[in-house]
């Protein structure tokens, strides 16, 4: 069974998915209390109070096993990425060996956004896509970004 809980953010609610052994399984940049009955654990809150306060940069959470290899190979390369700053989706495909279209599509499946930092991947200009936040999805990006520094 999952467990989904709610967090207030400073640009919405966050969805976070636990399995029975309280391991994050997915985090989602979107939310309604009706569908996320559970208490999220103190352990989450205070990670992602840190977070948004600026106390915490980076969540150091392993990467997703959900995934295909590729898949893996590329959340782990966005894992691998700094607060404050940013790659293209060109940078990590080469760092991968991979195309920047097939990065793309591997970032939209990231099911830890935030924890595994997709909005730090970018477009050669401007901010590129993001898949996370249900309608305001870019908006949230750029706000991560400011709150971490980067001006795009």
């Amino acid at each position: 069974m999952n467990y989904p809980c709610l967090y207030a953010a400073p640009f919405g609610d966050i969805t976070l998915i636990f399995d029975n052994q309280q391991n994050l399984i997915e985090l989602k940049l979107h939310g309604k209390p009706e569908h996320a009955p559970y208490p999220l654990p103190d352990v989450w809150r205070q990670k992602l109070d840190a977070y948004f306060s600026g106390r915490l940069k980076n969540f150091n959470h392993p990467i997703s096993k959900q995934g295909t290899v590729f898949q893996q190979k590329v959340w782990q390369a966005i894992a691998d990425i700094p607060a404050g700053q940013v790659l293209t989706y060109q940078d990590i495909a080469r760092k991968i060996g991979s195309h920047p279209r097939a990065v793309g599509g591997a970032c939209g499946k990231n099911p830890l956004a935030l924890v595994v930092p997709c909005h730090r991947v970018v477009a050669k200009q401007g901010l590129g896509g993001f898949s996370s936040g249900n309608g305001n999805a870019l908006a949230i990006k750029h706000w991560l970004l400011q709150h971490e520094g980067v001006n795009i």
